[in-house]
């Protein structure tokens, strides 16, 4: 058989017979032989090497670029080198292939004989792996024990097999190690470019002996075994026609296919090159102190690198829009040697510094907004420059007030304060003042949308994402100390009895004098001071509306909650500070009785007005209390109380019963700068008391509460997991023999009880030894605390 390697139109014929050491070439034919600058790269790709003979002159027909060459002195090197090549790569083999005399290849018998010892085959282990075995001996009628180039010994079935390394018996198998470096040694991908050709042209089919002979000139076992390698791992230039047992007929493919597939190729090995580079810069990152890890802002500076940190990111909060995403990032925790799993992703992010240790997954997750749009903050500064006051001629001056402002320590948005005196008759009159954000802010401007579309200012341990920009809502809308204050305030004269006698609702400045927290408002209540009446009387009228409103059917829920503030939470080990608030603390009550009659106020002024509102209400089942006056009044009694509540409602036209507070109707009004459906309700009320059409129907309300109550449920969600994250790191924190005080509110499941932990406010669940009742104290330990996992166990300490 003659072999013919054609180079463009240049074809060199070598005899199938002749040996590798010294080639008898046959006659070779140029039409004309010319070779183009692709064609001595691809030579090279060989190892050719030759002398150029330049003419000088471009040679015809062909464009710029293209030089002509001494046709003979050219084929001359070009055979050499081949010779020189195919004498370089030759690997003697333990045995050969049987030839004919002719120089042909015996027929391969083995796809239709059994299997023998000795033979050296190649067998496909799973469906990645690919190995190299001797056989050993039959197990069965038709599988095999093989010894393979690990050195271990299994069966394997005929399908198995793909390749059966012709001319080889008795074949060591404690040398297939050396066998198969010398076979990925002398198997060169580049050789198949020019056999492809030579077949393309002929439009012929090969097997692995044939190509060996082509590219090798040599039929041994290894350059078989090479070309079957060649062939079976090229996904560009052959495609598999035919397969008869260990056997594959191959084709060229369409010289179109080809290109495309080299396309594709190149960018494949552009981009796992690109991977690489990307990999480099993940195990840099990770081996960097933590004060020297890249900042967040350089990993998103490159649109490529980019692109695959935001997938990492998706793929880590669930969030993957795309396949293209879920695909990228899974290849990159793949190469980095991870787990393709969301944790895998939000851990490799925490250790290149892209992500904080404590990083709120919820927060992204949930894609809250944080930070408001230029255009929004450009028009809240333009708001707070405008010094206009529509009320200004209706507000009623009530700066001689001493008025107190009660809330957290860390409050920014200050939107309420209170006032009280006592009537010469005796009767208590009490102030409740609301900030008035309307000043600002005007339903259907760039603040309002925006501010509907969050809902409510977001309140968490690590930070605070308020409803409006930041410095409308701390410098213009908010209540200041010693600063006069625009406000709407609801006045309210109270009967002995807690009912209300009379109210009045106005536009009002007022000029706030006590700033105080629940904790220092709780110690001037103690403490009793004269100069400090109001206060008493507040705390006096707080008591009258709580019997009252007990007297009408409303249940106690008070009980104990956690609060945390978190200093400075990009770091590790940021610090922790945990509140426990009881809201039957005096100055909590105190608080919330009167907002809890602001509420009913607005609700009444609504109702004999024919204002829409989003009036609550919160049906009543047939609760009846005296059958838990058994269990500990607090926490407790709450918690049984808590399970038999049906959900709150909302009507937009009339008030409706709300069974809980005890209430005929009810009005959220004391938070426009934090909660949206308040502001909403100040847009009517300030609407009507400027004898103005009210903004809103009853129907739009309905149709705008639908946005924002299911954004404020969002936020909500949001609060309560990073509540939870939070007190979870506090306690993994704590010395693992400390104990602590936890109230058995009921029993779960037998002897599973869910449990308070009174120093944290946290509720959770603990096996209680028998004996222990709901109402009883025990002391438990924490063994287990992962926040990120949302994992606490307990055990109780039997003493």
């Amino acid at each position: 058989m003659a072999v013919r390697a054609t180079v463009g139109s240049c074809s060199i014929f070598r005899s199938a017979s002749s040996s590798a050491s010294s080639p008898t070439l046959l006659p070779f034919r140029c039409c004309p032989c010319h070779f183009t600058t692709l064609q001595f790269r691809r030579l090279s790709k060989l190892g050719i090497r030759f002398p150029i003979f330049r003419s000088g002159k471009l040679a015809p027909g062909h464009g710029g670029g293209v030089q002509s060459t001494s046709v003979h002195s050219l084929v001359d090197s070009v055979m050499e080198e081949l010779g020189a090549l195919r004498r370089r790569r030759l690997v003697p083999a333990a045995a050969k292939v049987e030839l004919t005399s002719s120089g042909g290849i015996v027929e391969d018998k083995l796809v239709s004989r059994t299997l023998q010892q000795g033979l050296l085959l190649e067998f496909k282990k799973d469906a990645e792996r690919v190995l190299l075995a001797v056989a050993q001996k039959p197990d069965g009628k038709k599988n095999w024990m093989v010894s393979d180039q690990n050195g271990v010994t299994s069966s394997i079935k005929p399908q198995q097999i793909t390749y059966i390394v012709p001319g080889v018996e008795n074949f060591d198998h404690t040398e297939i190690s050396e066998f198969i470096q010398k076979a990925q040694a002398n198997s060169d991908p580049a050789l198949l470019e020019f056999a492809w050709v030579e077949l393309l042209e002929k439009n012929k089919r090969v097997m692995a002996e044939e190509l060996a002979e082509m590219i090798f000139g040599s039929v041994e076992p290894l350059e078989c075994y090479c070309a079957h390698l060649l062939l079976s791992e090229d996904e560009v230039y052959f495609t598999v026609l035919e397969t008869k047992g260990s056997r594959s007929i191959y084709g060229p493919r369409p010289a179109v296919q080809v290109e495309e597939l080299l396309r594709r190729k190149l960018a494949k090995e552009a981009a796992e090159k690109e991977l690489q580079e990307f990999k480099q810069l993940l195990k840099s990152a990770k081996a960097m102190p933590l004060n020297a890890k890249p900042p967040k802002s350089s990993w998103l500076a490159e649109e490529k690198i980019r692109h695959k940190i935001e997938s990492l990111e998706a793929y880590a909060i669930d969030a993957c829009t795309n396949d293209d995403q879920r695909k990228t990032a899974g290849t990159i925790l793949r190469t980095m040697g991870m787990v393709k799993t969301a944790s895998s992703a939000l851990n490799l992010l925490i250790d290149i510094g892209y992500f904080p240790v404590h990083v709120n997954l919820d927060l992204l997750k949930l894609n809250i907004r944080t930070d408001h749009s230029d255009e929004v903050i450009s028009a809240a500064e333009h708001l707070l420059s405008d010094s206009s006051d529509l009320d200004v001629i209706e507000r009623r001056d009530l700066t001689h007030l001493k008025v107190y402002a009660i809330d957290v320590d860390e409050a920014d948005e200050l939107d309420d304060a209170l006032s009280a005196t006592r009537l010469q008759d005796g009767r208590i009159k009490i102030w409740i003042h609301v900030a008035d954000a309307t000043r600002f802010v005007q339903p259907g401007s760039m603040v309002d949308r925006e501010a509907m579309r969050r809902g409510t200012s977001v309140f968490l341990p690590t930070a605070t994402y308020p409803m409006f920009p930041e410095k409308l809502a701390m410098e213009g809308m908010s209540l200041q100390q010693g600063e006069i204050c625009n406000a709407v305030t609801v006045s309210v004269v109270l009967h002995s009895d807690g009912s209300i006698a009379e109210y009045s609702v106005d536009n009002s400045i007022i000029k706030p004098t006590y700033m105080l927290t629940y904790e220092s408002a709780s110690e001037l209540l103690h403490l009793n001071l004269q100069e400090e009446a109001e206060l008493k009387i507040l705390s006096e009228a707080a008591t009258l509306r709580s019997i009252w409103r007990r007297e009408q059917g409303a249940i106690d829920t008070a009980t104990l909650e956690a609060r945390i503030k978190v200093v400075n939470p990009e770091d590790p080990e940021p610090v922790i500070n945990l509140y426990v608030e009881n809201q039957a603390d005096p100055a909590m009550r105190l608080v919330t009785e009167m907002m809890v009659l602001c509420g009913e106020v607005i609700a009444t002024f609504g109702s004999r007005n024919n204002i829409p509102l989003p009036y609550r209400g919160q049906p009543q089942s047939n609760i009846d209390t005296s059958v838990y006056a058994h269990l500990p009044e607090g926490p407790v009694r709450s918690s049984a109380l808590v399970k038999l509540m049906r959900a709150a409602e909302i009507d937009f036209r009339k008030p409706i019963r709300h069974g809980i507070l005890g209430l005929p109707g009810y009005v959220q009004f004391t938070s426009p700068i934090r909660r949206y459906m308040d502001l909403l309700a100040h847009y009517q009320v300030k609407a009507f008391l400027a004898g103005e059409s009210l903004p809103f129907s009853a129907g739009q309300l309905e149709g705008m509460a639908s946005i924002v109550n299911m954004n404020v449920r969002v936020a909500r969600r949001l609060f309560s997991s990073s509540l939870r994250y939070w007190i979870l790191e506090y306690l993994r924190r704590q010395p693992k023999e400390k104990k602590y005080c936890a109230l058995i509110l009921r029993f779960i499941k037998d002897r599973i009880a869910a449990i308070l932990l009174v120093e944290v406010g946290l509720q959770s669940s603990v096996w209680v030894s028998v004996g222990a009742q709901i109402g009883d104290e025990v002391l438990v330990r924490i063994e287990e605390a992962h926040p990120r996992d949302d994992v606490l166990l307990l055990k109780e300490v039997v003493i």
